[in-house]
Parts: C-alpha cells; sequence; structure tokens
C-alpha cells in the first residue's frame, strides 16, 4: 500500500478577501491557517504534501512552508496553469483564470501515484478530518480507483457573520 498524500489547492488569488488568504496569519505566534492543517495532517499519517499553486506565487508560498511542516514532511510543488487542460477542450477566449478543483488536481497529475486528500490551503478542517481522511485512504484496496470519500461539514458550521463566503453543498 502507498502511503497517502495530501493535496493542498494554494493557487487561489483571494480576490474576494482581497489578498493572499492563504498567507495571511491566523495564530497568536503568526500561523497560518495551512500550518494547523498540516500538522494535524502530520499527525494523522500524512508525510508528503503536494502544493498546487500559480508559479508567481512560489517564494510565498515556500518562504511559510519550506522552514515549517517542510522540515517535517516531504512537501513538492506543481503549478496550476490556464492552459493546461485535456486536449479536447479549448481556453474560451477572454478567460483568465485557471478552473477549480478539478483542474488543480489535474495540475498534480505528475506527482501523484497513491491516494490522496484534497483540502483548501486556507480553510481549517480540525484534526478529525485528517483522521478520517488519512483512514479510509489507508483501507482502499488496490485496484480499488473508484473509491472516494468526502469530508461533510454542516453547513450552518460554516458560514460567519463577518463578511460573504461561499459553499458548495453536496
Amino acid at each position: 500500500m502507498k502511503e497517502p498524500v495530501l493535496l493542498i489547492m494554494a493557487a487561489g488569488m483571494g480576490s474576494r478577501y482581497g489578498g493572499l488568504k492563504q498567507t495571511d496569519p491566523v495564530g497568536s505566534a503568526g500561523e497560518l491557517i495551512i500550518d494547523f492543517s498540516l500538522y494535524d495532517a502530520y499527525r494523522a499519517g500524512f508525510k508528503k504534501a503536494i502544493f498546487i499553486i500559480k508559479r508567481e506565487m512560489e517564494a510565498d508560498i515556500r518562504r511559510f512552508v519550506d522552514g515549517r511542516a517542510g522540515r517535517f514532511m516531504e512537501t513538492e510543488y506543481v503549478y496550476q496553469s490556464l492552459a493546461d487542460i485535456p486536449e479536447s477542450f479549448a481556453v474560451p477566449e477572454g478567460r483568465v483564470k485557471p478552473w477549480g478543483t478539478c483542474q488543480a488536481v489535474l495540475a498534480a497529475r505528475q506527482l501523484v501515484n497513491s491516494p490522496f486528500a484534497v483540502i483548501n490551503a486556507d480553510d481549517f478542517y480540525g484534526p478529525g478530518a485528517f483522521r478520517k481522511m488519512h483512514e479510509f485512504l489507508m483501507s482502499a484496496e488496490d485496484g480499488d480507483k473508484l473509491s472516494c470519500c468526502i469530508i461533510g461539514y454542516w453547513l450552518k458550521n460554516t458560514l460567519t457573520e463577518h463578511g460573504h463566503v461561499s459553499r458548495g453543498v453536496c
């Protein structure tokens, strides 16, 4: 069984937020949300993380990751690009932003050869979510390629009184 990998979507430009939310400190000692996620993921058993980023963000993301969680976990970086789409698709005229989750995961296809979980760099999940993800991925059988899961949260627990958020409903 290959060890599960954590894919971290960190290419967002924070247009609604007004900046790079994934590099803004939130903890009393300057921790980022991703610091908490990587800590929880490592304790759950994840030993490798692949960051999906925009090329122009690499220096900023590495500055925060490599000296922190990168000392304990194997980390790699892959770039999400507007042009990285299947041959049968075309980029619509005028589009400048990459697509969302599916294209981000597609961007990591050359680095992933084991079960994987996908998270956002700027969302807090908590230790229980990472334990459940890791346990599920460790229980996948060889050849069980369509086995998947989603960690769900009650919508009311994800909303804030401090501004607008968008949520997918599953």
